[in-house]
């Protein structure tokens, strides 16, 4: 009876409790979080004889690879040293400046690259055409020659009347008519004095570029270089070689300076002279 109702209240034996099956980490995903393996395959290539040197794969869009620093084996053969002598430590500095000059420069040209892609982008989808835009102001499209060429973008005739010379961009004129736009700030008239009448002078009055100094058109521009130059060879400065250049204003001024000084030289040196001569000339009716 004893062994019996020892046997009835014996408690029950302890259940093991079983560990938690934990997914197998083989490998990283690209981005550095831990990808289960579900076969129970240890080796996840079927391949039984895989390649002892195998090709590493090409890193996916987005993934950004460590650069690696020139010289890298150098500074790890040196990172043991306490110290570093002034040659090594400016070689050092001078070959991570030249490698971060040449990353700047390909970051530098890449950005230029995508602004332009950008810009073209940009110009496609907001930017606007001269020819719709013109069609669409007139309302009946473009007009069209006898010859099927269209109008639309050839040059209109200038507006002085009876020249039929094509008008200069973003003016009514030609280039000869082109003071007759009282619009324009670019061109005055030249100021070359052709003849002298009753009514005044009568000047040139081509068009040149207001920055010209002096206000010549190109042929009275020459004549007066000819005019100069024979002005000289008057004075004495003989400039026969073509190659070489006029002289400069403060020359000319400097030469009819020494020009006049020396006329007054001469008529000073001449007076004496006269004075002596009416001198004597007294002396003589006195001494008689």
């Amino acid at each position: 009876m004893g062994s019996a109702s020892e046997s009835r209240f014996q408690p029950p034996p302890k259940l093991m409790e079983r560990e938690p099956i934990l997914p197998s980490f083989s490998s990283l995903d690209p981005i550095g979080e831990p990808t289960a393996n579900p076969s129970p395959n240890p080796n996840p290539n079927p391949n039984p004889n895989p390649d002892p040197d195998p090709v590493p794969a090409a890193p996916p869009d987005g993934a950004c690879s460590a650069m690696s620093i020139d010289g890298e084996e150098e500074d790890e053969a040196l990172a043991g040293a306490e110290f570093l002598s002034r040659e090594e430590v400016l070689h050092r500095r001078s070959r991570r400046l030249k490698q971060l000059k040449r990353c700047y420069l390909q970051q530098y040209w890449a950005l230029m690259e995508e602004m332009r892609v950008k810009h073209r982008d940009y110009y496609w989808e907001f930017g606007k055409s001269p020819v719709e835009e013109e069609s669409t102001r007139v309302g009946s499209g473009p007009r069209v020659r006898e010859k099927g060429s269209s109008s639309v973008g050839d040059r209109k005739r200038c507006a002085y009347i009876g020249c039929k010379s094509k008008a200069m961009p973003l003016t009514s004129y030609c280039h000869p008519h082109i003071l007759c736009d009282t619009k324009q700030t670019l061109y005055k008239a030249c100021s070359y004095v052709i003849k002298c009448t009753q009514n005044g002078p009568q000047i040139c009055a081509k068009p040149v570029l207001r920055a010209a100094i002096p206000s010549l058109c190109p042929v009275h521009s020459q004549k007066i270089q000819r005019q100069i130059f024979q002005a000289l060879k008057k004075a004495g400065l003989n400039l026969s070689s073509s190659n070489k250049p006029l002289p400069k204003f403060h020359v000319l001024i400097s030469e009819c300076v020494r020009h006049i000084q020396a006329k007054r030289r001469s008529s000073k040196s001449v007076k004496p002279t006269v004075d002596t001569i009416a001198n004597q000339d007294e002396m003589v009716t006195g001494s008689s």
